[in-house]
């Protein structure tokens, strides 16, 4: 049984694997923010806006960016980021952990980047205030997540060829696939080891 308490419980409880990064190693973060609902919780989603060159854009994905010198480690960029990106302050929310370090892939192509989650947990209904770099901010049930009711397909020109995707499709017809859906699928497993994945379509594009 899924529930507030016991998310924290494993999350305090879990040992995140962590990327050495190299010189050249391009750092970022993301925050995973939560919020209670009568159900269990509510999980936020950005789409990001449509730009020309960026391997995301157009994208369902958590708020964040890349580590910049002045920040306090990732976690610190995923909290800036976040107050950049949709004007939401981090900086007292209840901090639940961080999760598996990601290797970037968009669309097949592997980069020297590591992107590290954070989890927040937030009360209440905040307002939002979108910079340029975000077309919507999204809620999506947690408990139909979980359950996998929320899987679908998508195809996307991927290496010149029409590929299907796998991810989650959001209640006004938002995709999560790609990275995003490889970050959702580690954290559901880390909160619940009895978690199973979706039942995927075998050839689909990788996360």
């Amino acid at each position: 049984m899924f529930n507030l308490q016991k998310f924290r419980e494993n999350l305090d409880a879990f040992k995140p694997s962590f990327v050495e990064p190299q010189t050249t190693t391009r750092q970022a973060a993301v925050a995973i923010i939560l919020r209670p609902t009568d159900t269990l919780c509510d999980v936020l989603f950005i789409k990001r806006a449509d730009k020309a060159g960026d391997p995301w854009s157009g994208q369902m994905a958590f708020p964040g960016g890349h580590l910049e010198d002045d920040d306090d480690g990732l976690k610190g960029a995923a909290i800036r980021e976040t107050q950049e990106e949709i004007g939401l302050d981090l900086s007292d929310a209840e901090y639940l952990g961080a999760m598996d370090h990601e290797r970037a892939q968009p669309r097949g192509r592997v980069l020297n980047m590591l992107i590290a989650p954070h989890v927040f947990l937030i009360e209440g209904d905040p307002i939002f205030n979108p910079n340029y770099e975000v077309a919507e901010v999204v809620w999506a049930p947690m408990d139909q997540l979980l359950a996998n009711s929320l899987h679908d397909t998508h195809t996307y020109p991927i290496g010149n060829r029409p590929t299907i995707c796998n991810g989650y499709r959001l209640e006004r017809g938002h995709f999560v696939w790609g990275l995003t859906y490889r970050m959702l699928k580690s954290f559901f497993s880390t909160l619940d080891a009895q978690w199973q994945p979706p039942i995927e379509v075998e050839d689909a594009a990788p996360d």
